[in-house]
């Protein structure tokens, strides 16, 4: 197969630009691989000069200077560590380093800080049963069939006749055209509801 021109052309641009990102990855793996470690270079200072060194360091591009006395001792003293490590608490109060030391004291409250609590009232009689929140707002009655009511609760209506059971809970014991009585089953409650117009 033969390579046009062109193709020649974009092979030669591909491997340049290979070779370009190659260098570039060796030079930051480099860089990130090849880096001293900084260690401090001490100057020791003659006889004639003056009595500060200077701490060179070098972790990067540009150095640090710091300046130190020429007094200080750059030596570890391991007694000296020893001595202030081995230091006996002296105080009179409670050592918190140590497990030996005596507990805390902590005195008695004299309360718990809350108050009693109160005995409900009793109620003065057995409880009520819940009002039955059905509305009866008309009826319908065709000859020969018996008289239907209409209930609503909430967004629902509902069309019953005596003896059927509304809501799964509600039983209609019977119907007038002014008042409807029903039975809360749960309750056993029986409740006359009122025709309401509005």
């Amino acid at each position: 197969m033969k390579l046009g021109a062109e193709d020649k052309r974009k092979v030669a641009i591909f491997g340049g630009l290979m070779t370009l990102i190659l260098v570039l990855a060796a030079w930051e793996m480099h860089g990130f691989f090849g880096a001293p470690t900084s260690r401090p270079v001490v100057a020791q200072p003659a006889a004639n000069q003056a009595q500060r060194i200077v701490l060179t360091v070098h972790p990067g591009p540009q150095a640090q200077h710091i300046s130190a006395d020429a007094s200080m001792d750059w030596a570890l003293h391991l007694d000296k560590l020893a001595a202030s490590e081995d230091v006996e608490y002296a105080g009179t109060g409670r050592n918190i380093f140590s497990a030996d030391s005596e507990p805390v004291s902590i005195p008695q409250p004299l309360s718990n800080g809350r108050e009693t609590a109160k005995a409900p009232p009793v109620p003065a009689g057995p409880p009520q049963p819940p009002v039955i929140d059905l509305k009866y707002f008309g009826y319908a009655r065709e000859q020969g069939q018996s008289i239907r009511a209409f209930l609503v609760r909430g967004e629902d209506i509902f069309m019953a006749t005596p003896g059927e059971i509304v809501d799964h809970r509600y039983k209609v014991d019977a119907i007038s055209p002014l008042s409807i009585q029903i039975t809360d089953l749960a309750y056993n409650n029986t409740q006359t509801l009122p025709l309401v117009l509005n």
